[in-house]
């Protein structure tokens, strides 16, 4: 496995090391001991996987409130995204900066989001599957977002956004909570 920096503290893009053969590949897309190396929180306690249907979809931008901040490890098992976090942690050196990065089936990448962390997705492709690992149980009292179009943050979506749920469009902005 090898950890690749983002330009946002504590989050990382995790390449996983593709063993191939004429049956197809094996590749390790999470290990302890290589997470405690880099410093990443592993104690996962939930697994979750998300479908979505439709090209342009946009979920996000979702957060849990302290004291259930989650972590998050995530892979495309199907599809393509144009994957989104924002660090929301205002003690650190990258407040407020959001970063992306393009996730698919093929490329067997991941994305390690630390707490703290909006994150949402828009899907380039249709019938998209996440897979999920988070260290903090999912809390209907602690769910949180801002707006994907928050002028605090800039996002540049790659495809025009042709479907999102109430909940997602109708997140405050964030300098307004």
């Amino acid at each position: 496995m090898k950890f690749i920096k983002t330009p946002l503290s504590g989050a990382y893009i995790i390449e996983t090391e593709k063993r191939e053969d004429d049956r197809g590949f094996f590749a390790r897309t999470w290990d302890r001991s290589e997470f405690k190396t880099h410093g990443v929180k592993t104690d996962f306690v939930q697994s979750s996987m998300s479908y979505t249907k439709q090209r342009g979809t946009l979920r996000g931008m979702h957060y849990q409130k302290s004291p259930n901040d989650e972590g998050k490890l995530m892979y495309i098992t199907k599809g393509r995204i144009y994957d989104v976090i924002i660090d929301l942690r205002k003690n650190s050196a990258t407040y407020k900066k959001w970063f992306s990065t393009e996730l698919s089936d093929d490329s067997c990448k991941g994305l390690y989001i630390p707490e703290g962390f909006a994150h949402g997705f828009i899907t380039l492709t249709s019938d998209v599957e996440v897979r999920y690992m988070m260290t903090a149980f999912y809390k209907q009292e602690s769910r949180a977002g801002v707006r994907y179009d928050d002028p605090a943050f800039g996002i540049r979506w790659p495809i025009e956004i042709t479907k999102i749920s109430e909940k997602d469009a109708h997140f405050p902005n964030y300098d307004s909570r």
